[in-house]
């Protein structure tokens, strides 16, 4: 299992036979690969973590005052405006959106969960319907800036 015994042991707890966080590269950084198939649809994982009410690096927005530190599995799944997973916050799982092969990244969209990021970053996802920049739903504090260098 990827979360210490703290947390308990749920069947849904990802294990490291089925995951791992892996360094993909030096842009992107550290990110959850799965080492098996899931079809879409299928709930592939229940996160845990400690409960705060800061907004951090690996943290995942449960409520407008809560946030989900999670610095051993879901923390880490990495960003596309195209993604692969979804995540319910209410119920803290992870559902497959289409089917992922053996060995492939787990990719989220930031903003499904987050109202502002930690730091908003330039996107790299290469998606056909790439936004450019990665931001939370409700951040609006980088699209002039972002917009005017893209256009120079």
């Amino acid at each position: 299992m990827l979360y210490p015994r703290e947390f308990g042991n749920d069947a849904l707890f990802p294990k490291s036979t089925d995951f791992a966080v892996v360094y993909k590269d030096e842009l992107t950084g550290k990110g959850v690969i799965a080492y098996r198939a899931f079809k879409r649809g299928e709930v592939i994982a229940k996160m845990a973590g400690h409960v705060v009410s800061d907004i951090r690096q690996h943290t995942l927005q449960i409520d407008s005052e809560k946030h989900l530190f999670d610095p051993y599995f879901s923390g880490y799944f990495l960003h596309s405006c195209a993604p692969n997973i979804s995540l319910n916050m209410e119920v803290m799982t992870v559902t497959a959106l289409e089917d992922i092969p053996a060995n492939s990244y787990l990719y989220m969209d930031y903003a499904e969960t987050e109202d502002f990021l930690f730091k908003q970053f330039p996107c790299s996802c290469g998606a056909e319907n790439c936004r450019g920049w990665v931001m939370g739903r409700k951040d609006v504090r980088a699209i002039e800036p972002f917009r005017r260098v893209a256009s120079a």
